[in-house]
């Protein structure tokens, strides 16, 4: 972490070296590590870390269940550190470290935000036509989700009919033997 904050920018030094001894004092027994190129500090998992950039650096603590009202648009839940001026008072730091802490030692972690998957739009006519040859739908459903999509995509892009009912007839015929839209490219198995 010493070397990290050495090669940083010049007004990153302060910052990081501020925010480097609020976690400690915060927290005593935290660890000290690179992750991603970055510091980060881990105390009974993932805690929190700190980066620099051309012109500001960042901060922020890994579990959600630490509530701290933040510009949701800004990166780190303090935004963009441009200066020491820039951080809330080490009393301020220090009672959000603290209070990591604290739900660390209680178990207390949210899981991060995962976002809703679209339900996977499978042509009316490919299902059809499927359902006319015998185990290729329940191969079909057996395949993963980005292998449905291939297909289903590949059929929804043709751009005439013909097209269309053509690449149906091909990827029912794949189907049924189990092949993926692009068998001819994946390895032997």
């Amino acid at each position: 972490m010493d070397a990290y904050i050495a090669k940083a920018p010049p007004f990153a030094r302060p910052i990081l070296r501020r925010l480097r001894s609020l976690v400690h004092r915060g927290c005593p027994e935290v660890v000290e590590e690179i992750k991603w190129g970055a510091p980060h500090f881990n105390y009974r998992g993932m805690f929190c870390g700190m980066a620099t950039f051309k012109e500001h650096c960042v901060f922020g603590f890994w579990n959600r269940a630490l509530k701290i009202e933040r510009d949701p648009g800004a990166a780190g839940q303090f935004g963009r550190i441009a200066s020491v001026e820039d951080l809330p008072s080490d009393t301020v730091v220090v009672g959000y470290v603290r209070e990591a802490k604290r739900l660390a030692d209680d178990g207390v972690r949210l899981a991060p935000i995962r976002k809703a998957k679209k339900p996977l739009p499978i042509p009316a006519s490919l299902t059809a036509a499927l359902k006319k040859k015998r185990g290729a739908l329940a191969r079909f459903e057996a395949f993963s989700p980005s292998q449905r999509r291939d297909y289903s995509e590949w059929i929804t892009e043709a751009k005439t009919d013909a097209t269309r009912h053509r690449r149906i007839a091909t990827a029912v015929e794949w189907i049924a033997v189990g092949r993926s839209r692009n068998w001819k490219y994946e390895r032997p198995r």
